[in-house]
């Protein structure tokens, strides 16, 4: 299996916020916590922007799991769940992912979601595919090993990662498949990344917030507040505590770029570290720099409330 390549040129303009709707598939651990949920939701409502054609479990493992496929395999239920609560159907739009972590930088892991990804990246004739990346990034980088050409026809948005001046990048998404995370940033593919430090922490909300504006909302709002409510062994029902949603941000600067400032720079070198390091001679991705977080809840509370009083 060839690697990808390193040095591959990478336009700006294929990193440029994209007019009119697009297509989207959104590749996501929605087990993993909580926030994934809520990006799902977003991602499904926002249909004058996106329009989402299929969902892929992605793996995860920390104390939610026992391994990696079990992190999907909990991950593909629990999107089954939020897409029953919508009144969405699943099947030939949800797709389970890999079962591992890469065992190396050329060998991808087969499943069903990578499957379906080639497929729809290879029938791309005109506009790319938008790919709304919110979990390790294992599917991903096996699709684009397994199928070096789709890069041509896919962009990649990913929540993962700090900041790039950062000292360090040990992050949940990030570390999960460390082999893969180098992969994305070495091969060359069109990138927009979402950092978790100091940029998409600023989506933070409360359950008081939550209370008034998602719990209303029918079915799926009550859902979302209960996860929210329960997370933390009770933690956020103290005065004053918030909790980040992180993976809103990729799927709001689809819906609004100016609600997620962004810098055009070029794509870092992932050590073995879990550091950046640059070289300016390498290719450029696309990097969010702040969020504005109000403009962004201000418009899921109202497509959550206007959905639910049809």
């Amino acid at each position: 299996m060839p690697e990808c390549n390193h040095l591959m040129p990478q336009t700006e303009s294929k990193i440029t916020w994209p007019n009119g709707v697009v297509d989207v598939v959104l590749d996501t651990d929605t087990y993993n916590e909580i926030d994934d949920q809520f990006a799902l939701v977003y991602a499904l409502m926002s249909v004058q922007r996106m329009n989402v054609q299929a969902i892929y479990a992605a793996p995860f493992h920390n104390d939610r799991s026992d391994s990696p496929a079990d992190g999907m395999a909990k991950s593909y239920e629990e999107a089954e769940r939020i897409l029953s609560l919508l009144g969405h159907r699943s099947n030939d739009f949800l797709f389970k992912g890999s079962m591992s972590w890469l065992q190396d930088n050329r060998t991808p892991v087969s499943s069903p979601a990578v499957d379906d990804l080639i497929s729809r990246a290879r029938a791309r004739t005109d506009q790319p595919l938008y790919i709304i990346a919110i979990g390790a990034i294992t599917n991903v980088v096996s699709a684009i090993l397994a199928a070096p050409d789709i890069k041509d026809r896919i962009v990649v948005l990913w929540l993962g990662g700090h900041s790039l001046h950062w000292h360090h990048t040990r992050e949940f998404n990030l570390q999960g498949d460390l082999t893969a995370s180098q992969v994305l940033f070495d091969c060359g593919v069109p990138l927009v990344l979402f950092p978790c430090l100091l940029v998409a922490e600023a989506l933070a909300t409360t359950l008081a917030e939550l209370d008034k504006h998602i719990r209303p909302a029918g079915d799926i709002g009550a859902y979302l507040y209960e996860i929210f409510e329960g997370y933390g062994s009770g933690d956020l029902r103290s005065a004053g505590a918030s909790k980040v949603i992180w993976d809103l941000a990729p799927v709001a600067w689809l819906v609004n770029q100016n609600w997620v400032e962004t810098v055009v720079t070029h794509s870092p070198i992932l050590t073995s570290d879990v550091t950046w390091s640059r070289d300016r001679n390498r290719h450029l991705i696309r990097v969010a720099t702040r969020v504005h977080r109000d403009g962004i809840y201000t418009d899921l509370f109202s497509k959550l409330s206007s959905t639910t009083s049809h």
